[in-house]
């Protein structure tokens, strides 16, 4: 992976293949015809149209050469504004949202309101996520047969699995658990669910400082160079405000308390810069310090919240480093497998299904959450930012473009840019 997972399967085109539901087609007429919002109280318009396809493609006009706008999340329902005929989509075109248009094919008039498919995960897993056993194991596609016969896929130890709901075979208690890829795996075979890591932010309101325990345990001492409290320390991770800081001789000395020192070496804390030329004024930027393993949220010249994360641990310009740069998201992706399946020469391959809050922003590289490690603050990827999930969720909702209710994926257009994210 640079974990950088099968984000052109998750935005691929459609497959073009028919769908039950030809509502558009007494609609058409001949030509192109489409009803505007103005004219949808007077039209005989779906409330909703239901995704049938996994990752359905939206695209900006009704036309299957149009350029890509996102994917709609199958089982959601979206809102419908309008209908049209077009290329490329034998059942007809509905609009879905602000240049956004969903092929008949792949998405089927509902009568039911719209609802979303991506509700908030809280903790930051959407799922409930397990690690395969080190016995390994099988998935099938039929609860009802498995284990009965040939299984569907095989699973290896250490592979991560995303669950989506238990179920048992009739007249049997042994549960199984459906993947993100339809997929029956019992659950006997899978660890104890996976439980995120807390989220790491801090808001940087004005004149506040903080820095957060970059060692497994950091010693508190009594005063700057002064002597360590017997049996004091701060464990990993600890977030801390910093109240004063001195330098002594090669050593520098961070204040967090009353008569409570730290080493600032024993830290990481983020650093004010200054926007990038690219920026326009008051616009939403990400810094990514490399050296110091820690992401700034700005706006503008102000920053606003930093959090730590892991970075590639590859050298620079190596295939496992972080990419430097001013950069622009790219697309978001709810969700996305990652994998190293296909590297030959690798000697040790992984699959994680549906890592979740994911940002491209050069090429495969981009942020994402990250439950299958506690190393914030340390280089620790294979060339991705790492954070915690509910840190990627937020950061999810706080850049753009904006991903709608019911999509699983959404890319920048003119109107709504995707965030810069600046990596030195």
């Amino acid at each position: 992976m640079t974990e950088r997972g099968h984000y052109a399967r998750t935005i691929r085109p459609s497959t073009g293949r028919r769908s039950p539901a030809r509502a558009l087609r007494a609609l058409a007429g001949s030509g192109l015809v489409t009803l505007t919002f103005a004219a949808r109280a007077h039209a005989d318009l779906p409330a909703s149209v239901e995704i049938m396809r996994p990752d359905e493609p939206i695209v900006t006009a009704p036309d299957a050469r149009a350029p890509r706008r996102g994917a709609g999340e199958r089982g959601a329902r979206l809102p419908v504004y309008a209908a049209s005929t077009g290329p490329g989509c034998e059942s007809g075109w509905f609009e879905v949202g602000p240049l956004a248009w969903v092929c008949g094919d792949g998405a089927s008039p509902s009568p039911l309101p719209p609802s979303g498919g991506n509700e908030a995960a809280g903790d930051g897993l959407p799922f409930a996520y397990h690690f395969v056993g080190r016995d390994g194991s099988f998935g099938y596609r039929v609860l009802e047969t498995a284990e009965e016969g040939e299984p569907d896929t095989q699973l290896f130890p250490g592979f991560g699995v995303a669950i989506t709901r238990v179920g048992a075979k009739p007249g049997q208690s042994d549960p199984f658990g459906l993947t993100t890829h339809r997929l029956w795996v019992p659950l006997r075979d899978l660890g104890a669910r996976v439980v995120p890591p807390a989220p790491l932010a801090a808001e940087l309101a004005d004149g506040v400082s903080v820095a957060w325990v970059n060692v497994p345990r950091a010693a508190i001492y009594e005063r700057a160079a002064g002597r360590q409290k017997r049996g004091a320390f701060v464990e990993a991770l600890t977030r801390v405000d910093v109240l004063e800081r001195v330098e002594l001789g090669r050593d520098a000395w961070l204040r967090v308390g009353d008569a409570t020192w730290l080493r600032e070496r024993d830290t990481t804390s983020p650093v004010v810069k200054a926007p990038p030329t690219e920026a326009a004024p008051d616009e939403r930027w990400l810094d990514v310090d490399l050296a110091r393993q820690v992401l700034v949220a700005y706006r503008g010249e102000r920053p606003l919240f930093a959090l730590p994360v892991s970075t590639g641990r590859g050298p620079a310009g190596t295939e496992l480093a972080t990419p430097p740069g001013v950069h622009r998201i790219w697309v978001k992706l709810r969700t996305s497998d990652m994998d190293n399946l296909e590297d030959q020469e690798t000697s040790r391959n992984y699959a994680i299904q549906a890592v979740p809050w994911v940002m491209y922003f050069e090429r495969g590289y981009g942020l994402h959450g990250a439950f299958w490690h506690r190393a914030f603050g340390h280089v620790m990827s294979h060339g991705c930012v790492n954070l915690t999930p509910a840190d990627a969720e937020r950061l999810f909702a706080w850049t753009s473009p904006h991903l709608p209710a019911g999509w699983s994926a959404v890319l920048p257009t003119e109107y709504e840019r995707g965030t810069l994210v600046r990596v030195e």
